[in-house]
């Protein structure tokens, strides 16, 4: 289930702190509600459903799209590489030239292992819980594929 959002004193209100599991179909239910949302949704799903056919069983979502943001710019996601046959997974979703664009392109949003650094100290899943404004812990939304 996803909870509401609560403002931690960012620039939105995003989710409580912790590992929230929903489906997809709550992911749209509770995020994708105006048609802009609904196009990042449906790049989700689709970049989703290449992670599922590759052996991916878990994925993060994050990004603002996740939060109250009224326009969010797109979503991120990170998946858990373990048992994920490289070869079936679409190269576009290991391509991270250009700041992620061809990612942007197709998907709407961005994808990375979620054991990859995104800093010099953090994981992508370790990152994606913190609010960058504030440096306070948020919520993340993990998804079984």
């Amino acid at each position: 289930m996803i909870p509401a959002t609560i403002d931690i004193g960012g620039a939105w209100d995003v989710l409580p702190p912790g590992l929230h599991e929903a489906s997809l179909a709550e992911v749209r239910e509770s995020f994708a509600t105006d048609p802009h949302r609904l196009l990042l949704y449906r790049g989700l799903v689709r970049g989703c459903d290449s992670l599922r056919t590759a052996g991916c069983t878990v994925v993060y979502l994050d990004g603002s799209y996740a939060t109250a943001k009224p326009r969010p710019g797109d979503f991120d996601v990170c998946w858990e590489p373990s048992g994920v046959d490289l070869g079936r997974l679409d190269p576009v979703l290991l391509d991270f030239r250009y700041m992620r664009l061809n990612q942007k392109r197709k998907y709407g949003g961005e994808f990375f292992p979620s054991t990859a650094l995104a800093d010099r100290t953090r994981t992508f899943v370790d990152y994606f819980r913190v609010e960058k404004v504030t440096g306070l812990e948020k919520g993340l939304i993990l998804i079984r594929l």
